[in-house]
């Protein structure tokens, strides 16, 4: 008894039952505890890439290649990232019908959790933009007036002032943006697609995109009449400047018609 009370009162007697109760702690953890979160998400991801690669094998392979890398029939996917596939194939552009100068928006053929797949595939391809979230497409809390601004400066020689498109040259063509959904607006400035140039947030910042997203959003969301008046086809100064020269200049030469006649006719009386 004496032997076993001295070993008790050991100073390294403490140390040893914290060591064994931690031991059978992290067992018992172990031996019950739930799968790790982040390995349930690789696995997830895996077979997402796995089943992305197979909707792109019978979709997308024969113009894009068999791995990505392109052919004559279409260009390399490699490093267009989750965020190019998401719009592309979100808008129904893709897979295309035909060959064409662009490519144009049409029924969309795939689910959006295939849509996701093939996006999951494509990225593991090569890294780049991702699939925003709906925080950062969200227009609440952006200035308006800023994002009109950044709207006509670099956009609107395309677009037009409000989003509603115009001709290009070849047969191209700027799509209206009436419609079109915050994230779907995000991702094409994010990745420039067809003729459009790209605006990544090196570019233009996370915070100047939700303004343009609010700016369409105000312009081309349900409204019961333009806060301007009369906006003529929302096209800019161009439809404008025609308004003013065929009605203005009409009126006016009309006027100057009328005041002759009656000027002439009342020398003769």
């Amino acid at each position: 008894m004496k032997k076993l009370s001295a070993r008790r009162r050991h100073p390294l007697a403490a140390v040893v039952v914290l060591l064994l109760a931690l031991a059978a702690t992290g067992g018992l953890y172990a031996a019950f505890a739930p799968a790790d979160k982040a390995q349930a998400d690789e696995t997830a991801q895996s077979l997402a890439i796995d089943e992305g690669k197979k909707l792109y094998a019978v979709g997308c392979s024969s113009c894009h290649g068999t791995g990505g890398q392109g052919s004559s029939d279409g260009p390399s996917l490699v490093g267009v990232g989750a965020a190019a596939v998401d719009f592309q194939v979100g808008t129904g552009r893709m897979p295309l019908q035909q060959q064409g100068a662009q490519a144009p928006k049409k029924k969309v053929i795939y689910s959006q959790a295939q849509i996701d797949q093939l996006a999951a595939y494509i990225a593991s391809l090569g890294a780049g933009p991702n699939i925003p979230t709906e925080k950062q497409v969200s227009p609440e809390g952006a200035d308006i007036a800023k994002g009109g601004e950044l709207f006509r400066t670099n956009c609107a020689q395309c677009h037009n002032f409000t989003g509603e498109g115009g001709a290009l040259t070849h047969g191209k063509y700027a799509p209206s943006l009436e419609g079109v959904s915050p994230k779907h607006i995000y991702e094409a400035m994010q990745t420039g697609p067809q003729n459009m140039p790209s605006f990544p947030d090196t570019t233009m910042p996370e915070k100047a995109k939700k303004d343009i997203i609010a700016y369409l959003d105000a312009v081309n969301g349900e409204k019961t009449e333009s806060p301007g008046g009369l906006k003529l086809g929302g096209l800019g100064p161009v439809s404008e400047g025609l308004f003013a020269w065929i009605f203005g200049l009409g009126a006016l030469i009309a006027v100057a018609v009328w005041v002759a006649a009656r000027t002439a006719k009342a020398k003769k009386s």
